[in-house]
């Protein structure tokens, strides 16, 4: 296309040289003449640049049906690309290796250092038959494991946990098992990825599709929008993080494309 472009360009050029030495040089009725024959050959010219393309184009397609029909005259078909099928399933060793990718990817989105080993024996077959399994953490703060859930629609779960020897817990007041859940060490985005995302991605597209923009979270975790001078829940978040969580909370609502800001009433959510 530039090269034709560029031979445009050209024949232009030399028809306007043409052009100019006829009118300077020649007189009479051959003046008229000269000029219609250079018109006319530039025209010609002009057609043939732009049509050698397609017509090669169309040679080339004759040529192309000419050699399917004299194949199919003799006999032979064209062979077609068929995707061939993997002569035996995945081994095991392959199937948890791309696990563990993705398992130590989700960890380490929240700790660069995070590590980990499997307390199960056949973590193979977990992830076949969509179980769930127990690891053991390393680098990773306030937690030393974590169950990990493989759904039927390829989807990787992983809940943190924090394991306390029974010594431990007699103080009774330090015991973590009596804090309430929201008050437990947790990492908001974590806690998004398990717990907020899927019922805040579904309200939202509700709530939007029938007028609202925005929505608050209280503190027990209720979602509630705003109707007259209320505050009316709608849905519900399990293990609520606490508020000393939440400047960390609304960033991570603000990079997952949501409008967020900490009020009196809780965190505002918009749209």
């Amino acid at each position: 296309m530039s090269n034709d472009k560029g031979l445009l360009i050209g024949s232009i050029t030399i028809l306007i040289g043409a052009v100019i030495a006829i009118m300077a040089l020649v007189r009479g009725p051959w003046q008229a003449w000269l000029l219609i024959g250079v018109f006319t050959l530039w025209g010609l010219w002009v057609v043939l640049i732009l049509l050698l393309p397609y017509m090669q184009q169309a040679k080339r397609r004759r040529q192309r049906q000419q050699r399917e029909r004299q194949l199919h005259a003799e006999g032979v078909s064209q062979s077609t690309f068929q995707v061939p099928e993997l002569e035996e399933p995945i081994s095991d060793d392959l199937l948890l290796r791309y696990a563990n990718h993705r398992i130590l990817t989700y960890l380490r989105s929240s700790y660069a250092n995070a590590c980990f080993e499997w307390c199960e024996p056949k973590p193979t077959e977990l992830i076949r038959t969509n179980g769930t399994g127990r690891i053991r953490l390393y680098n990773v703060d306030d937690f030393d494991h974590a169950d990990i859930t493989f759904g039927k629609d390829a989807a990787i779960r992983c809940d943190l946990l924090r394991i306390v020897p029974l010594s431990k817990t007699e103080t009774g007041a330090d015991d973590p098992n009596n804090i309430p859940p929201n008050k437990q060490p947790i990492d908001p985005r974590i806690w998004y990825e398990n717990n907020g995302r899927t019922v805040l991605e579904a309200l939202v597209a509700d709530l939007n599709s029938r007028g609202h923009s925005k929505l608050t979270l209280r503190e027990n975790g209720d979602i509630c929008i705003q109707q007259g001078e209320e505050l009316v829940p709608q849905e519900h978040l399990s293990n609520f993080p606490a508020k000393v969580y939440w400047p960390r909370l609304v960033e991570v609502f603000e990079s997952n494309g949501l409008s967020a800001e900490t009020t009196a009433q809780g965190i505002q959510v918009s749209w």
